[in-house]
């Protein structure tokens, strides 16, 4: 229904942004990420997602496409609610989240609060081959994310040029990072890790 709201932000609490548009003031819930990147009084553009249930309507606002697409996957776990995505997804930033769960990090996702050792695993299972062959899918069972990545991968580089592709990255962009990189002499992990390094570098 709202693909994202621009406007001035009115009011920020914990885990909600108020954005004002036109006199009108959405109330999203959201990320401590996406809060750290706003400020009231001043102008900020959230990617929205409407959760619709027989009992209530509630607005989800991010400060990316990518946190917005994390969010859908990790609710679209058995178990994981909309306030246990928000609490993981504050935990970290999108980049972060996905190389934890493609590299199998419990740690870092029960470092969220309210998130125990036994749904850590279960998003692990459930999405660690979904972010690796570049694939996100909604509660609904949609394809969210454009075309997926239809090549499995078979290797370290393949992989981390996937989990990339699922961070919004571009193929030209992907490559340009990977540059440089020993792919042989390096993890997995360490691979995304420096990639992402060189993807902000000047």
């Amino acid at each position: 229904m709202y693909y994202y709201l621009s406007g001035t932000v009115a009011h920020i609490e914990p885990f909600l942004a108020v954005i004002d548009c036109g006199g009108v003031g959405y109330a999203c819930r959201t990320t401590s990420f996406t809060l750290s990147r706003i400020k009231t009084g001043e102008k900020a553009k959230l990617y929205t997602y409407l959760s619709v249930r027989e009992d209530a309507m509630d607005l989800y606002g991010f400060s990316s496409q990518e946190e917005r697409r994390l969010f859908q996957l990790l609710t679209s776990v058995s178990g994981v609610g909309p306030k246990a995505a928000l609490a993981v997804l504050s935990s970290s930033t999108p980049e972060n989240l996905a190389l934890s769960i493609i590299t199998g990090d419990e740690k870092a996702l029960t470092a969220a609060q309210g998130v125990g050792k036994k749904i850590a695993q279960r998003v692990i299972l459930e999405l660690k081959d979904k972010l690796a062959k570049g694939q996100s899918i909604s509660a609904a069972g949609e394809n969210i994310s454009g075309p997926a990545v239809t090549v499995i991968p078979q290797n370290k580089l393949s992989e981390a040029s996937a989990a990339l592709a699922v961070l919004g990255y571009s193929q030209g962009e992907i490559n340009t990072a990977l540059k440089g990189i020993d792919i042989d002499a390096q993890p997995l992990e360490q691979i995304i890790r420096l990639a992402l390094k060189n993807m902000v570098k000047p």
